[in-house]
């Protein structure tokens, strides 16, 4: 700690000589170049000891906020332990454990295969499942993250993500919802699986009711396996344990996890599946390390990952998440019919989609097409700007060429944290709407930053 001390006003300057030179440059063009020195639960504070809301949740990873008092203790608990730690030649009793408790969210499943991150569990997923069918393709939907690894990115709907490092794996995208587009594909007869987000982290589209029971039935008809990707929805994030638990009768055959069990400290990814899948890719002796990750199970992941879900259950974070969720959600899209620039609210739980949209009156609507004319998105940052500059409130455009804000808060805000939320996105809003203000001067930034050459 003394040499963050004594180099953190560095910090920035760090980053652009050793690491990702567009990061700073990024934060110092949005205004959100700040130094924050302490957190705990749903906020930061900085140097000057003012108090941020995070409303991102360090993309979905701080399910229970920062420095969690139990998570925290636990990995005292296990560091002082001194355990016969990643022997590799033994089985220590950790691992067991959390996969005992995970599947018992899931009494379909059997089995958990745990890794270091959401793509991670991804990579596995998609790797048991061309195993254990026999065959290549994996479908996907249009939109979807699911990671940035050479596998994940090859189910990746984001073009901007994938381009210059093809060839991938062989895949075809279909719409969400889009149950012909699907059977189109599985007639085909070569589908291992399809890979699905419940809710889209890319701009919040949640698959449509029965969707998701429906796509398994094919599935399975076609002999394909369905893959549910709840590295981001899972752990009480949309108001049950997992997303695709809002659809009766669904029942994946791989569940992908990561994110919020690390507990914000260690991460973590794991992948849940079938016995008869794992057994038919560790079929012999010969092929005990056939897939493996040499972090994986590692005792500090495992102590955060059961000390996760006990907070979880002992303290009701999942029924907060549901109840805090529909109150902001709907205190949210009460405010649809007062601004003509805010189209849609949408989402479930603590996964939140703000979407604008063109506006209806000219003078409002001559500043839109400025902005579209410049860069799809930038309206959607001119309000994630103020929020965090005027009302000290984090958050994040849900996409690349979105207008859509994510809000993706810790699942232990409450109520005060809707009501800070809302009174400030009230103002950035009558801001907006008020024909010129200080969220169209920073507009007017954003446009020539977007058509500069050496952006």
């Amino acid at each position: 700690m003394k040499l963050v001390a004594e180099r953190s006003g560095e910090r920035y300057d760090l980053h652009a000589r050793h690491l990702n030179h567009q990061l700073p440059r990024m934060l110092r063009t949005i205004g959100f170049d700040k130094s924050y020195v302490r957190a705990e639960g749903a906020y930061f504070w900085d140097e000057d000891g003012q108090d941020y809301l995070d409303m991102l949740g360090g993309f979905g990873v701080m399910g229970l906020g920062r420095h969690h008092p139990v998570v925290r203790q636990a990995l005292h608990d296990v560091l002082d332990a001194s355990l016969a730690d990643l022997v590799r030649f033994d089985c220590q009793p950790l691992p067991g454990l959390l996969a005992e408790r995970l599947l018992a969210h899931v009494p379909h499943l059997d089995r958990v295969f745990f890794g270091n991150s959401g793509a991670e569990a991804v990579e596995t997923a998609l790797k048991f499942a061309r195993y254990a069918t026999g065959r290549s393709r994996v479908l996907y939907c249009t939109h979807a993250f699911h990671g940035l690894t050479a596998g994940a990115l090859s189910v990746n709907g984001e073009d901007g993500f994938r381009t210059g490092f093809g060839p991938l794996l062989p895949d075809v995208p279909v719409p969400l919802g889009d149950l012909d587009a699907l059977e189109r594909e599985l007639v085909r007869g070569d589908v291992a699986a399809l890979i699905v987000e419940p809710i889209q982290g890319k701009g919040v589209y949640t698959a449509p009711p029965g969707y998701l029971r429906a796509a398994q039935d094919l599935l399975r008809k076609h002999k394909a396996l369905l893959i549910a990707d709840e590295v981001q929805t899972g752990l009480g994030r949309t108001g049950d344990f997992f997303a695709y638990q809002h659809d009766e009768g669904v029942e994946p055959d791989l569940v992908c996890v990561a994110k919020a069990l690390s507990g914000g400290y260690v991460p973590v990814g794991a992948t849940l599946g079938k016995d008869w899948i794992f057994k038919k890719v560790y079929s012999s002796m010969d092929r005990v390390l056939v897939h493996s990750a040499s972090f994986g199970a590692n005792a500090q992941a495992m102590a955060a990952g059961l000390a996760t879900l006990a907070v979880m259950e002992n303290e009701q974070i999942v029924a907060n998440a549901r109840v805090t969720g529909d109150l902001l959600r709907t205190r949210l899209a009460d405010l649809v019919s007062r601004y003509e620039l805010l189209l849609d609210v949408r989402g479930r739980g603590l996964m939140i989609g703000i979407e604008f949209g063109r506006p209806s009156s000219l003078g409002l609507r001559s500043r839109w097409s400025m902005l579209q004319a410049a860069r799809k998105g930038l309206f959607a940052q001119m309000v994630v700007a103020p929020l965090l500059q005027r009302h000290r409130i984090l958050t994040q455009v849900s996409g690349d060429r979105l207008e859509v804000i994510k809000l993706i808060p810790p699942l232990i805000i409450g109520e005060r944290e809707v009501e800070r939320f809302v009174a400030a996105f009230t103002d950035v809003m009558d801001d907006a709407h008020s024909g010129g203000g200080l969220i169209w001067d920073f507009g007017r930034t954003l446009v020539k930053q977007a058509v500069s050459p050496n952006r």
